[in-house]
């Protein structure tokens, strides 16, 4: 495993973390402990010493907190977790919070604390005007808290606004070679680098969209490019994040042990600036295939579940995109496994109502409800929709 240095605690950090989110079973609220056991221990004994979880990530914290007390790992890796801000109405709110985090976790201290989802320095403001920045210099100054930084989800014209508004030790960020110019973006990451901070990118591979839900034609583009040892999407991806020199660290949400040793190989290999000019030219080719399919830009992060019509709003976007990238026809297909048509209930984009309840919580700031208008023109045309009427009365 490569490490790379914090700039600001001089901790050496492995250039590749565990995204703690995606661990099986987390969209029903209950991760499986058996596989939390299994990929966090396959982590650290490949070098793995960086984990991230959140408060609201159901059931997450817990399960982190259990596997690494059991497993007796506490000591050798860096626990990250996040600050719900929208929820603190008061300043008693972050006692709140954070105590219960601790007990979660079954730990004394959080090596990297973030405030979670900042979208806009408002959300920052609004926080300090409860003392939040008293708070944090107390529970750095009684070591509860060793790095205090902040998770970004808003425009790249704010982004160097938040980062001058406080002291931080570092961030984290949305990017890949699909995001070069969305959100915080190349220019958002030099200029966090430029002031001495940590950088922690998550998404490298969008929710698996730069890896198994590539783009045909971008993947034929990829394996005629003949690479020895870039072998994978997944592994162009990530190799292209880590050649940058101001990454730090980047998650990955690994959901398996296999997965696991697959990115710690290519993360062995992956070092900074070590890309050739050849492969750069290759991956800005995939960028333009990835673009002309890439309709609705959701990482199936599922902040927007659930639905309270029922929408599986992740599944249809999927669908969607992929009756571009692929076929209409394999578009269909993923369409009807998603909306569940043959339960008699089924979670069809035409569900939605327009209610507004999931827009809010996107971290990509989707407009999911004319997205999903959008899904349902495409993928419930008249003949379709009639056919799925039948097939639900019959259900």
């Amino acid at each position: 495993m490569q490490y790379r240095v914090d700039p600001k605690s001089g901790n050496r950090i492995s250039a590749l973390g565990l995204g703690c989110m995606r661990i099986p079973g987390f969209a029903l609220g209950r991760p499986d402990a058996r596989a939390a056991e299994a990929i966090v221990r396959a982590a650290v004994d490949r070098g793995i010493n960086y984990l991230d979880t959140a408060y609201l990530y159901p059931g997450n914290e817990v399960v982190v907190g259990q596997t690494l007390e059991k497993l007796g790992l506490r000591d050798r890796v860096y626990i990250a977790t996040k600050l719900p801000h929208a929820s603190c109405k008061r300043s008693g709110d972050f006692d709140r919070f954070f105590d219960e985090q601790l007990r979660r976790l079954r730990t004394d201290h959080i090596d990297y604390y973030l405030m979670h989802n900042i979208t806009s320095p408002a959300q920052w403001e609004r926080v300090c005007e409860l003392d939040i920045e008293d708070w944090i210099a107390r529970q750095k100054a009684a070591g509860r808290i060793r790095q205090i930084g902040f998770s970004f989800h808003g425009s790249s014209v704010d982004f160097p606004v938040l980062l001058d508004a406080y002291d931080w030790d570092f961030c984290q960020i949305q990017y890949n070679y699909a995001n070069e110019h969305y959100q915080a973006g190349t220019e958002g990451l030099l200029a966090a680098a430029s002031r001495g901070m940590a950088v922690f990118v998550m998404e490298p591979l969008l929710g698996g969209r730069l890896a198994d839900k590539l783009p045909d034609a971008a993947k034929r583009e990829l394996s005629s490019a003949g690479d020895a040892h870039l072998t994978t999407p997944a592994a162009w991806g990530l190799s292209w994040v880590w050649n940058h020199p101001e990454v730090t660290m980047l998650l990955s949400g690994m959901t398996s042990p296999e997965q696991v040793a697959q990115n710690a190989e290519i993360a062995e290999r992956a070092l900074s600036s070590s890309m050739t000019a050849g492969q750069l030219a290759t991956v800005a080719r995939v960028v333009e295939l990835f673009e002309r399919a890439n309709r609705i830009p959701c990482t199936g992060c599922s902040y927007c579940m659930p639905c309270p019509h029922g929408v599986n709003i992740p599944g249809c976007f999927a669908a969607y995109n992929a009756s571009y990238a692929h076929s209409w026809f394999t578009g269909m297909q993923q369409y009807f496994t998603a909306s569940a048509i043959r339960t008699g209930a089924p979670r069809l984009a035409s569900n939605c109502v327009g209610c507004g309840a999931c827009t809010r919580h996107c971290p990509q700031q989707i407009d999911i409800p004319a997205r999903l208008a959008d899904v349902r023109r495409r993928l419930q045309p008249g003949p379709v929709n009639l056919a799925l009427k039948l097939l639900t009365r019959r259900s």
